[in-house]
């Protein structure tokens, strides 16, 4: 008996030595693979929570490897673990608006009049995110702004690809537009906000919203570093920012390919651009395409890509990244035209940088009143990492403030 003991703590030893291993090996070629540009204000910082949340991701990714559970269902377990208890300044709930869940933050302070109201879109690249991983940031802009704030709890991918996140968004803005009375909300006064994947799903809904005349309009969208098209994977902004944290440019065209076919199969197309046939590209320069980027934004390292053409099979799988309900920067003028007052928050180092800037044009262009904030020592996340763990970040708390 003696002898089966020792030998079974020997294996764990020996297991969990190798899983350590495992670890710090994976975290390790991460690391090295990555960059902190030296404009980046606390970098030792960033750094720290680039190895915990890559940590996380490989042990999720060991166990899915040893049958246990999926990557993305460990890394959704550990964000859905936050709680941060009663909130002295606001009335927190949570409802269902038809099959979608919400959750609902309300002022405690009496009003004078029917307050604003903000839905919600969390980031996560369609993904991950959840009602608990922006938990912070709603209470935070629900107090400071002293709005209603509607954080929506939509269907992620791969499990519900395309369009499953864009209807859930859509039907549950819907949802509190017919009912804004409910919760002293001015009908006039409804805003669309949202941060990455969920600034894409606040774009797409603003979108699809501004011809309906059964409904308000929106008051405005507020889109922080969104996610905006998935034809050029080489822009200015992709290619100086490919390896900085918290968002690669390889993950930022598996996110999109998750949330489009539930599965990364066609990434290296994507990546060199030869997923899209010359002739639709052309079609779309006057919107995408660095000759629409200020010149001050080209200087850092970027080098101009060739068109490359893609096989129709190829195509196939990927042709409704042509679609504005997934990619909102390509919808047609007569539509942009109609859009609310806008809000657009971008990161210099930031891959998704130049679809705020094309999109900022976009808006210009077609008379649209756009407000525009850049933080010049920003990275793609940093909003949501004002306060992270004890890490603070100013910058993060600037580009809040200007939110708010």
């Amino acid at each position: 008996m003696a002898v089966v003991y020792t030998l079974l703590v020997l294996f764990l030893a020996v297991f969990v030595a190798g899983f350590i291993l495992l670890v710090l090996a994976a975290i390790n070629f991460d690391v090295s693979n990555s960059e902190i540009p030296p404009g980046v204000n606390q970098p030792v910082k960033l750094r720290i929570i680039h190895v915990i949340l890559i940590s996380r991701a490989v042990v999720g990714k060991i166990l899915e490897n040893i049958g246990i559970c999926s990557q993305i269902s460990f890394v959704r377990y550990l964000q859905n673990r936050k709680t941060l208890g009663v909130d002295p300044k606001l009335f927190i709930k949570d409802l269902w608006f038809g099959k979608v869940p919400v959750r609902i933050y309300q002022p405690k302070v009496p009003s004078a009049s029917r307050r604003r109201g903000v839905m919600f879109f969390h980031g996560g690249g369609w993904v991950s995110g959840s009602l608990e991983s922006h938990e912070k940031l709603c209470r935070s802009i629900a107090r400071e702004s002293e709005s209603v704030v509607v954080s929506v709890g939509y269907r992620l991918a791969p499990e519900h690809k395309y369009p499953a996140a864009y209807e859930d968004c859509l039907h549950a803005t819907i949802h509190f537009m017919t009912d804004t009375e409910h919760y002293g909300v001015d009908p006039a006064n409804v805003i669309v906000c949202g941060d990455s994947a969920g600034g894409n799903l606040a774009a797409a809904v603003s979108q699809t919203l501004a011809g309906r005349s059964d409904l308000p309009k929106l008051r405005a969208q507020v889109l922080i570093y969104p996610g905006l098209q998935a034809l050029d994977f080489n822009l200015p902004s992709y290619q100086q920012n490919q390896g900085v944290p918290l968002l690669f440019r390889e993950r930022a065209a598996f996110y999109v390919l998750q949330y489009l076919n539930g599965n990364s199969s066609n990434l290296e197309e994507v990546l060199e651009g030869s997923h899209i046939p010359i002739d639709i590209k052309l079609n779309y320069t006057k919107w995408v395409s660095p000759d629409n980027i200020p010149e001050k934004f080209k200087v850092r390292g970027y080098k101009p890509h060739v068109l490359l053409d893609c096989t129709t099979e190829v195509y196939e799988t990927v042709k409704r990244f042509c679609e504005p309900n997934l990619c909102p920067l390509l919808a047609e003028d007569a539509i942009i035209q109609q859009l609310p007052e806008s809000f657009i928050l971008t990161c210099e180092y930031d891959v998704l940088r130049d679809d705020g800037l094309l999109y900022k044009k976009r808006l210009e262009d077609n008379g649209v009143r756009v407000t525009w904030y850049h933080l010049e020592d920003g990275f793609h996340g940093i909003i949501s990492l004002y306060d992270y763990c004890g890490f603070s970040f100013p910058a993060g708390k600037r580009g809040l403030d200007s939110v708010v």
